[in-house]
């Protein structure tokens, strides 16, 4: 049984085709992974399935009563709740009849006999609804699914208001898991969890009994929670039966018949057309020469495959900065309290350490405390001499109205139009691309976007804030291969150990210094 069906949509967006002739079914307890390379329109197709944005054309039906849960990127927190409050807004129905069946026994006292068994048959209603659904159970359940994601080391008595970015989205996860709706929709959900929080969430969504829709680049995540994957490439959506790995196999094996087919054809025309040119003048062949020309104009040309363009990442080295790149003594870290033990630590030249913790240990507090965009709580932070340092943050570009082109113009004013189109375009961004807001940028877009600021500056000092999220798979592999082979240091703080295992020579853990619960 079908629960959702899309049928020949249709989407342009600023000239660019995103959706063509795309259809789509999912069936109950179907677990799908929705890949494509970034900017194919994957949010595209979520958004529009969902209702957020109209198709050019087309249709999506969705089968009656469908409970939907859709996590995407941009998703706000209602400000004044606690994480608990919010968590139980999951279950806001079943509360709200708690608070009717506790209304209708305080009803009982005032009311005729008659009215009495109406009441009591009410409230027998609700307390079995109630008991069936598990409510008694549902603050267990709640904090079953926040340490899952590790929400209880954050305390889910806080303040959503209080909460870190990577945090507010693992509460919005959590609120979706415990609304078990009929189809999850999830787009990049482990971008802000740590590796222990993603094999929790692994382990849940292998065991889903519905439906549901994941947006990942995360390969190996996706190979072991998926049964089913669509793959959009060039505006063409089309439908897998299996786990990523099959997927991988068959695309392959689709894209060799192509080639094979459309070189095959090739050669055919070939010949077509020499017998055409060489036998249309004569008298006794210019009948066979038209019945080929006839041949030739029937034929349904088999449509070559043009590569997309590639990223290429490099990093220019500056000058050779002091032994030590920076160094603290007794350094706490944090806002309006300390989140740290004092620290003293030691990064030298060359070094390349990965920062490694669960989030809201201050990973990214200290990042900005180290390169003096904040001030410490207490202690001191010693840089070294002639650093030049290119910093990657953590940041959304939901609101910045600017271009790719201009973004890059305004931080490099000296470089002509021509210099700033060719180093957007060997991040792998197109005209489009380029031309575009950076509001409306794909999450891996805009990154590359942020990336190449970093490539046109000479620095010593890479310190780079979760680089990963958003990209792609071809697009992760080449900023690891520029990673490798930059020669300066390199402070880094990801959640893929298979990103960086490869060129780190140390690692820093926050959870030995920091003062919360891990």
């Amino acid at each position: 049984m079908s629960i959702l069906t899309v049928e020949h949509v249709n989407h342009d967006f600023g000239g660019k085709v995103i959706l063509e002739d795309a259809s789509f079914r999912l069936l109950k307890g179907e677990h799908v992974g929705l890949v494509g390379a970034n900017g194919e329109g994957k949010s595209t197709f979520l958004n529009i399935i969902t209702g957020k944005l109209m198709p050019d054309s087309g249709n999506i039906e969705w089968c009656n009563r469908i409970t939907t849960g859709y996590l995407d990127q941009h998703t706000t927190l209602e400000k004044g709740k606690s994480i608990r409050d919010t968590l139980r807004d999951a279950f806001k129905y079943m509360y709200e009849l708690e608070e009717v069946m506790l209304s209708l026994y305080e009803k009982m006292g005032e009311v005729e006999e008659s009215e009495l068994q109406t009441i009591m048959d009410d409230v027998s209603d609700i307390q079995h609804t109630l008991d069936h659904h598990g409510f008694y159970m549902l603050d267990a359940k709640i904090e079953e699914i926040a340490n899952g994601l590790g929400l209880g080391a954050v305390g889910i008595d806080k303040e959503v208001h209080e909460l870190s970015g990577g945090q507010r989205t693992k509460v919005l996860l959590a609120k979706l898991l415990l609304e078990s709706p009929m189809i999850l929709i999830l787009d990049e959900p482990t971008n802000f969890l740590d590796l222990e929080h993603i094999l929790w969430l692994k382990s849940f969504l292998v065991n889903y009994e519905n439906a549901f829709i994941l947006v990942s680049h995360d390969t190996t995540f996706l190979n072991e929670v998926t049964n089913v994957i669509y793959h959009i490439d060039s505006s063409v959506l089309t439908r897998y039966k299996g786990d990523f790995e099959n997927f991988e196999r068959m695309h392959a094996l689709k894209r060799k018949q192509q080639e094979q087919a459309y070189d095959k054809q090739q050669k055919e025309i070939g010949k077509l057309e020499v017998f055409i040119a060489k036998n249309k003048a004569r008298a006794s062949t210019t009948n066979m020469a038209k019945s080929r020309q006839k041949k030739l104009d029937k034929m349904d040309l088999v449509e070559k495959i043009t590569e997309k363009a590639k990223p290429s990442f490099s990093f220019r080295e500056s000058r050779t900065p002091s032994r030590f790149i920076v160094e603290t003594e007794q350094l706490v870290i944090g806002y309006d309290e300390g989140l740290t033990k004092p620290l003293d630590l030691r990064l030298e030249r060359n070094q390349k350490i990965a920062l490694m913790g669960v989030n809201g240990l201050g990973k990214s507090t200290l990042l900005r405390t180290l390169l003096g965009i904040i001030k410490p709580v207490s202690g001191k932070v010693i840089l070294g001499d002639n650093l030049e340092p290119g910093y990657f943050e953590q940041e959304s570009s939901d609101k910045n109205r600017k271009t790719a082109l201009n973004e890059l113009w305004d931080e490099f004013p000296g470089m002509t139009n021509r210099e700033v189109r060719a180093a957007l375009a060997r991040a792998g961004l197109t005209n489009e691309h380029i031309t575009s807001l950076m509001m409306v940028l794909s999450g891996g877009e805009a990154t590359k976007v942020r990336l190449t600021k970093i490539m046109l500056r000479e620095v010593n000092w890479l310190v780079l804030d979760e680089p990963t999220n958003h990209l792609d798979v071809e697009a992760k592999d080449e900023l690891k291969k520029a990673l490798k082979a930059y020669k300066g240091t390199i402070l880094i703080v990801s959640h893929d150990p298979e990103f960086y295992e490869d060129f780190i020579t140390d690692k820093w853990s926050a959870e030995d210094w920091t003062l919360k619960i891990v």
